[in-house]
């Protein structure tokens, strides 16, 4: 393919708006204002950051849950201009002293839940956006045709300009927009990408890509903000990208109170990273694929659609594979000093489909979350296959997580006769057929074909199947792997009570981001009661937000562990890393803090976000139920491959199993788990302070400072 010259492209360009603005300093790690783009009308203005901002909300995700809540209200559509697409870092984030601290988070109305969503990237834009001037950017509206957003934080200017000529796609547009927009036509590192790709045209469960530039490969390189469609809500707006540019990058440019305090935690985790990631989850050489054989051990791994948690072929997809892949010896850190250093890369891969067939290109990933969905899950067993639907997802801005249950469960549906070739326009969707897959993908990316339905995700399916197909709502129901029509990351959830609560009360649909429990749970058994459990997700929810109010990324918390912390009175914790923070939030703002006010921070936040989902719809007790997969076997061929252990647990509760069928067993056996999954919403509700449909109630919205007028109004409804 042949790309016009960047001067010709350039030329294309038609400034439709421009604002320019003062240059100042972050504060204590804030700009102080946030930037609104309204792309209907072409115009931008800046807001201040109120004090009341910063104290009920911290920032981040906070900021952006709040400038949505002001522009939108309960009728308001994922598809409607005044939806927007709200992008923030955080105080934190920025620092080079500490690893993970170059993440954003974006907040929509998301086409596939319908209700507020928010998800997080790495790379360089949230840190560039802060530094050029900017807490937060929000963007409403819709353009005509194709624009670019461009902050130019070097200029203090931020213009609107009709982009007619530049690629779509990421892998060739985020290189055509860091050469056009470098400066000084040499400091590339100072330029950072928002994009999607063409799948984002016609695909619900599209993602944003947020570049940064290596300067060890000379390529830019692509972080997703994966889950819930941003991808789709960016190009509604007819965004082709979004461009900050900041050049002058230092380490204390966040002008804390206390550097020396940022360091300390910085020395500390830092020795930590070089003297025990090697011999702990080497993330510096695999990343989190390390996963794999560890998931595949546990019956965790996901395999045919969640039905089993193991396969003998796993082994071919396990981190020696990726480890063996990846271009080993890289600083691979997606921020500027992060040692963690686990966005690896394959390098001089040879693509063999779609439109780039015969090229070679470099691929980011892939993550644990792709190898098992689009590996395990639906029965590919070969890294090439996955390499390249990893690529091909990345340039056309597709999330890999959405993609795989949404293929996995049209190969069941094709496996148990509810589709036939007829239905996929002849693809032949049995398990581990990479070649139809990738067909899939590439119809997607088309917005053609049986690709088209397969792009709108596993809730539209379900109905689609069952309108258009005759097939068994209920049990499409019982297969399809989705919560708040979000579908499931990769993880099975049977055995752990605690996990199949922590996908499916979360905030935004089945996110492993909230908590991750299933080894507390089921491995170590470290959370034997109703209580405990309870505890558990209100912990790990409300410590986990606080990372995306701050711009920081949760890996350097626990994928990396001190020495000692396996004798410490909460080893789950990381109690080390917590003090951690403490100091880094300290040396930030000057005010000392403790474990529990960073947990107030991130509860404020978290039950705003409950209420926001009760404005849209959602946000009670009925929409917190997974699918049954997520709880039991479905099949005979799940309880089956299990027996022995359903069976014991039967017994256990009293059954008589002597001539009963498998599908008695399982009535039995469903009707003990959901009754349990009951109780633990009930305990789960009490501990969070919601009453019992799961609203927060009023006491604790004041307890909180939440309780504005428009907030009492909709819990008092």
């Amino acid at each position: 393919m042949t790309l016009p010259p960047l001067e010709e492209v350039k030329a294309a360009h038609r400034l439709l708006a421009e604002y320019k603005y003062d240059l100042r300093p972050v504060e204590r790690g804030y700009a102080n204002r946030t930037l609104y783009v309204n792309l209907s009308d072409n115009e931008i203005r800046e807001k201040a950051v109120t004090s009341q901002m910063k104290e009920i909300f911290t920032g981040g995700r906070g900021f952006a849950l709040w400038l949505l809540w002001n522009a939108v209200d309960g009728d308001t559509r994922w598809d409607d201009p005044q939806n927007e697409l709200v992008i923030a870092g955080g105080p934190i984030g920025g620092i080079t002293a500490y690893p993970g601290s170059g993440k954003s988070t974006v907040v929509t109305i998301s086409p596939l839940t319908h209700s507020v969503f928010d998800s997080n990237a790495g790379g360089y834009f949230g840190p560039y956006l802060k530094f050029a001037g900017w807490d937060a950017i929000e963007i409403q509206g819709k353009a005509e045709r194709d624009v670019i957003v461009v902050v130019d934080g070097d200029r203090g200017s931020v213009t609107i300009e009709e982009a007619p000529l530049e690629e779509l796609n990421t892998h060739l547009l985020g290189e055509q927009l860091t050469e056009m927009y470098t400066s000084d036509g040499r400091n590339k590192k100072g330029i950072s990408v928002v994009s999607a790709g063409q799948g984002a045209d016609h695909v619900l469960f599209s993602c944003l890509n947020f570049s940064w530039y290596d300067t060890r490969r000379e390529a830019v390189r692509v972080k997703q903000a994966g889950r819930g469609g941003t991808g789709r809500v960016f190009r509604e707006k007819r965004l082709k990208a979004i461009v900050v540019r900041y050049s002058d990058l230092k380490g204390d440019i966040n002008n804390p109170v206390d550097m020396a305090l940022i360091r300390k935690a910085g020395k500390r985790i830092n020795e930590e990273i070089t003297t025990l990631d090697d011999s702990q989850n080497q993330m510096r050489k695999i990343g989190t694929p390390y996963l794999v054989e560890i998931m595949d051990h546990f019956d965790l791994l996901p395999v045919h659609n969640f039905r089993y948690g193991s396969h003998p072929e796993s082994a071919k997809i396990d981190s020696s594979v990726w480890k063996n892949k990846f271009t080993q010896g890289m600083v691979d850190g997606c921020w500027a000093g992060c040692t963690m250093s686990c966005s690896h890369a394959v390098d001089h891969f040879h693509l063999r489909t779609g439109p780039y067939a015969g090229q070679t290109v470099m691929v980011d990933g892939p993550e644990y979350e792709t190898v098992a969905g689009l590996g395990s899950n639906i029965g590919i067993f070969d890294p090439l296959a996955i390499i390249e639907l990893n690529f091909y997802c990345d340039t056309y801005g597709i999330d890999t997580i959405s993609l795989a249950n949404s293929i996995a469960f049209t190969m069941e549906c094709y496996q148990e006769g509810i589709l036939t070739q007829e239905h996929t326009g002849g693809l032949d969707l049995t398990w581990g057929n990479a070649d139809a897959a990738l067909e899939l993908l590439h119809q997607m990316g088309r917005g053609e074909g049986f690709g088209a339905i397969v792009g709108q995700g596993v809730r539209r399916m379900k109905e689609h199947f069952a309108e258009e197909f005759g097939a068994d709502p209920d049990f499409l129901h019982d297969i399809g792997m989705e919560s708040k029509g979000l579908e499931f990351s990769e993880y099975v959830t049977k055995e752990s009570l605690a996990q199949q609560g922590g996908y499916a009360m979360t905030l935004k649909g089945a996110q492993h981001d909230e908590a991750w429990l299933i080894f507390m749970d089921q491995v170590n058994n470290q959370l034997p009661t109703f209580e405990d459990k309870a505890e558990a997700l209100h912990y790990f929810p409300m410590w986990r937000t606080w990372f995306s109010l701050h711009g920081l990324c949760k890996l350097p918390w626990n994928d990396i562990i001190p020495e000692g912390n396996d004798q410490t009175d909460e080893p789950a914790k990381v109690p080390e890393h917590v003090e951690n923070y403490t100091w880094l939030y300290e040396g930030l703002t000057g005010q000392p803090v403790t474990a529990d006010d960073l947990i107030l921070q991130s509860e404020r936040v978290y039950n705003f976000q409950r209420i926001f989902n009760l404005k849209m719809g959602f946000g009670t007790r009925d929409h917190d139920y997974p699918p049954y997969r997520a709880v039991g076997p479905v099949t005979d061929e799940e309880y089956e491959s299990r027996a022995e252990r359903y069976d014991d647990q039967l017994r256990e509760l009293g059954i008589d199993l002597e001539n009963l069928s498998t599908q008695e067993k399982m009535a039995h056996l469903r009707k003990h788990r959901e009754a349990r999954y009951e109780q633990l919403v009930d305990a789960v509700y009490a501990r969070r302070g919601w009453d019992e449909n799961g609203i927060p109630t009023m006491e604790m919205v004041k307890k909180l400072g939440i309780d504005f007028p428009d907030v009492v109004e909709l819990i008092e409804r």
